[in-house]
């Protein structure tokens, strides 16, 4: 049985892989100790996976771990994620997507046939940034990054791709879209939009105009499925997406329709109250991707659609709101 390490495992994408992988692999994983921490996506896996603190950034803690658990192929999603937040504390997130990163594959490094052994990057469509074309981009287009956030993770995608040419690690690398089917976080936008829609009150859209490339979860852990598993992956970048792209107001407006939400309700070119700020000029206004590759090469069905989506997510938190 495979030993499969993921990192950031209490977060959004590593706990419904875990799900996913527990009591078919011997399933590790690492989150850094925090009050705040919250365990509910992992409540339901007790006695079926392994669990660690960790903080990533610690070099020699890092070391430590993976030679006592010498994992055959790491998954590493955890990062300081919120874009917003990078600007204003760019430190924390080269310390923690940098840094951590890089400890991670340094340790790796230090494995007995460490060539053998698969690391995959959790990279992310922000590092695309700020493109001349407004049509889906494909994996070689030159990175632009425009934020703080982007710039780590653009960082990362590199350096992996670096270590699969130099050293021959077993690397790939997966660029994925905004992905929506959270179960207990309301902050980001779909979730955000849906729980005040159901609680009947008002919503603000920022960034009413700009077209962004919205994917349900499951679509999104099968495509990490794959790429633990396929051969054809080896040192592979893959795009992870619809491909279709819709504006933040039109999305807000289908989810109304589904609710029932009065549209004079929804309220543009205003952020939430304390939302983190951002430089305007580094907010893009198209970021759609193809994932024509991933579908070619590692047989990536076709993704379900935004309405289908939409109304599962709806569904979910009509049923815990009551």
């Amino acid at each position: 049985m495979n030993k499969i390490l993921i990192t950031g495992i209490t977060g959004f994408i590593g706990g419904e892989l875990a799900h996913k992988l527990a009591g078919k692999a011997e399933v590790h994983g690492i989150f850094k100790p925090s009050r705040s921490r919250d365990y509910r996506p992992l409540s339901t896996l007790e006695g079926q996976i392994h669990t660690h603190e960790l903080d990533i950034s610690d070099y020699a803690a890092t070391e430590n771990l993976l030679q006592k658990i010498k994992p055959d192929k790491i998954v590493h999603a955890a990062a300081l994620s919120p874009v917003r937040a990078s600007f204003d504390n760019p430190l924390d997130y080269l310390r923690v997507n940098v840094n951590g990163t890089v400890n991670l594959i340094q340790g790796l490094l230090k494995l007995e046939n460490y060539q053998e052994r698969r690391f995959i990057f959790a990279s992310t469509a922000e590092v695309y940034g700020l493109q001349t074309v407004e049509e889906p981009f494909v994996e070689t287009l030159a990175l632009e990054p425009s934020s703080p956030y982007a710039c780590t993770k653009a960082f990362g995608d590199m350096y992996l791709r670096m270590c699969h040419d130099v050293y021959g690690l077993d690397t790939v690398v997966m660029r994925c879209v905004n992905t929506f089917g959270r179960k207990y976080d309301k902050s980001f936008f779909i979730e955000y939009l849906i729980d005040r829609m159901l609680h009947d009150t008002d919503v603000h859209i920022g960034a009413p105009e700009s077209i962004r490339d919205y994917m349900w979860v499951d679509d999104h852990v099968n495509a990490y499925l794959l790429a633990l598993d396929k051969t054809e992956a080896t040192g592979e970048v893959f795009n992870v997406s619809t491909g279709v792209g819709v504006r933040n107001i039109d999305v807000a407006y289908q989810l109304a329709d589904i609710i029932g939400f009065d549209k004079n309700k929804i309220h543009t070119n205003k952020y939430p109250h304390s939302y983190p700020g951002r430089p305007i000029t580094s907010d893009q206004p198209y970021l759609v991707l193809n994932s024509s590759k991933i579908r070619n090469l590692l047989g990536w069905p076709e993704p379900t659609s935004l309405d289908v989506s939409l109304r599962r997510a709806v569904d979910y938190w009509r049923s815990e709101t009551g």
